[in-house]
């Protein structure tokens, strides 16, 4: 007897739905809950989960899926419970991508299959089938788990169990959703990673310091040490001015050269180096028009 077990998330959508086996042959519809066969209904009588965990469907997707369904059909059909204010009618548990591309594809009928779930089936079974194919960003993966969490009442171990995951994965996915939201709308749409906005979860100054890490494409272990060095201080990157070093943090190095250079000439000077791309500017600031004469004259004799 093999020892190999099924890949799987806990109890995962094969336990939630059950072995489905299709019937392509049948277009009755008229819907038993839980039965194996699929029936066909027109279209306008399905409606999207309100508690979907997904928020986002990329246009461009979505039309080159509706392209494949007037080319082969939907191969899959919708899982699907009754509309619970509404018998006559049905709400998706699985499928939304395919019953809105199938909008775009101007279909009238939809396979279906119907199941008797509750309102926590549902949920999950959706937030499931979205991590399966990977279809879900962070924030929303983040945010279908706190649903589960407050609205029935499920803890983060309970969460781990039914959903295949440790309880940290659980608990380091739920940190996110307590940064702020223009932090998490850069997670969202790909401008930080998961690994980035972890790292800005305990700073004070999370909003400045992710557009520096944006900005300056810093890596994980940079944002890391930059949130050490930054943490607490108001870095007002909005407000700076062009040419001003918006990167608070200097190493050891760039402050001895500005020193002994400030030292050397008896002015300010300012070092911006940016590491990335070894380039940056130096800025002199004079007092009088004696300094600004003096460095003229150091540039010159120099040329």
């Amino acid at each position: 007897m093999s020892s190999s077990k099924p890949k799987g998330l806990g109890r995962g959508l094969s336990a939630l739905m059950a072995d489905v086996e299709t019937n392509t042959e049948n277009k009755n519809t008229s819907l038993k809950p839980n039965s194996f066969s699929e029936v066909y209904v027109p279209i306008e009588k399905i409606h999207p989960n309100p508690n979907q965990p997904r928020r986002s469907f990329t246009p461009g997707d979505l039309d080159d899926l509706a392209k494949s369904i007037l080319a082969k059909g939907i191969i899959q059909p919708l899982i699907v419970r009754r509309r619970p204010l509404n018998e006559n009618e049905y709400e998706i548990v699985a499928g939304e991508r395919r019953w809105r591309a199938s909008q775009i594809a101007q279909l009238h009928d939809l396979p279906v299959i119907l199941k008797d779930f509750s309102d926590s089936e549902v949920l999950e079974v959706a937030i499931i089938e979205n991590i399966q194919r990977a279809d879900l960003n962070p924030i929303e993966e983040a945010t279908g788990y706190q649903q589960l969490m407050e609205k029935f009442e499920r803890t983060q171990e309970q969460m781990a169990e039914a959903l295949g995951k440790s309880r940290s994965y659980i608990a380091n996915l739920l940190r996110l959703l307590s940064l702020p939201a223009d932090v998490q709308t850069h997670l969202k749409e790909g401008r930080l990673s998961t690994g980035h906005a972890r790292s800005l979860i305990t700073s004070q100054n999370a909003s400045q310091l992710a557009q520096l890490v944006i900005s300056k494409r810093l890596s994980v272990r940079e944002t890391e040490r930059l949130v050490r060095n930054c943490d607490g201080k108001d870095l007002n990157l909005k407000q700076k001015k062009p040419g001003t070093n918006t990167n608070s943090y200097k190493d050891a190095d760039t402050k001895a050269l500005e020193s002994d250079l400030s030292s050397a000439i008896a002015m300010k000077v300012q070092v911006n180096h940016q590491v990335d791309k070894a380039s940056g500017q130096v800025i002199i600031a004079y007092t009088s028009l004696e300094q600004l004469d003096d460095i003229c004259r150091m540039i010159n004799l120099s040329a």
